[in-house]
């Protein structure tokens, strides 16, 4: 998909490889819609690849779409395994969040969006401590595609092998298990929380989502699930390119309500 980034590239609006860090995975690329305004909507994107491979430079799928209707987008690299490990990416994937908010201090709303992995580093971002890094993100919703939230599955299959996840690091960086031990009550009542997969997902995301969902109900956040029809775990994303397609008009939705 690096046609869509090539064609964000060249036909909008962007700053690329911004810093949000010290380090040198620690870039986003943002684009902008044509009005340009202190007050827009973000939208924060994470990318997918089970935490080892993706890149921000073939991620701009949904830019085109949601900045010819007034959306900011913001594209976010880390450090993929076996460079980074799931605590730094979690850390990385924060700071990266709050940096948008200290360069944007009067954004309209900060929506963040994940596919796969990048959903559950998304997810992670609802347990995050905003008080160490000093600034609150102005979150209005999450949208979280195909993802992965209980991290324990993982640990037994050939994907760990570059991450070498402990059941430990499984736990930690694990959104359904800190949900499981939660108090009731979410930190931001307001913060709408979509959980979506793909009808021809496989079964893992399909409980994983599920299941998900139903943890963020049970402690009071304000959530909702959809199964698009017709979609596997890549074209869920990949249509995002598409300004008809299903999703990319539940983004919109969901942004100009919030905002």
């Amino acid at each position: 998909m690096r046609t869509a980034t090539k064609k964000a590239r060249a036909t909008g609006r962007s700053l690329l490889d911004m810093p949000y860090g010290d380090g040198e995975g620690e870039k986003m690329d943002i684009y902008f819609p044509e009005e340009v305004s202190e007050a827009l909507p973000f939208l924060v994107f994470f990318h997918g690849g089970y935490w080892q491979s993706g890149s921000k430079d073939t991620s701009a799928f949904m830019v085109s779409p949601l900045t010819a209707q007034g959306v900011a987008v913001v594209i976010v690299a880390y450090d993929i395994a076996p460079k980074g490990t799931l605590d730094k990416m979690v850390d990385q994937v924060t700071r990266s969040v709050a940096s948008v908010q200290k360069r944007y201090p009067g954004n309209r709303g900060i929506h963040l969006c994940g596919h796969s992995a990048g959903a559950h580093l998304a997810a992670m971002m609802l347990l995050a401590n905003w008080t160490k890094l000093g600034v609150t993100p102005n979150l209005k919703g999450l949208f979280l595609v195909s993802g992965i939230y209980d991290l324990e599955p993982v640990m037994h299959t050939s994907e760990n092998a570059p991450l070498l996840v402990t059941l430990e690091d499984a736990r930690r960086n694990s959104p359904q298990w800190h949900l499981e031990m939660a108090p009731a009550q979410p930190a931001d009542p307001g913060c709408r929380i979509l959980v979506i997969v793909g009808q021809h997902d496989s079964p893992e995301f399909h409980r994983q989502s599920r299941e998900f969902y139903q943890a963020l109900r049970r402690r009071s956040w304000e959530a909702s699930f959809e199964e698009l029809r017709d979609v596997d775990h890549f074209e869920v994303l990949w249509n995002l390119t598409q300004k008809d397609y299903v999703l990319t008009q539940i983004i919109l939705k969901t942004i100009f309500q919030e905002s």
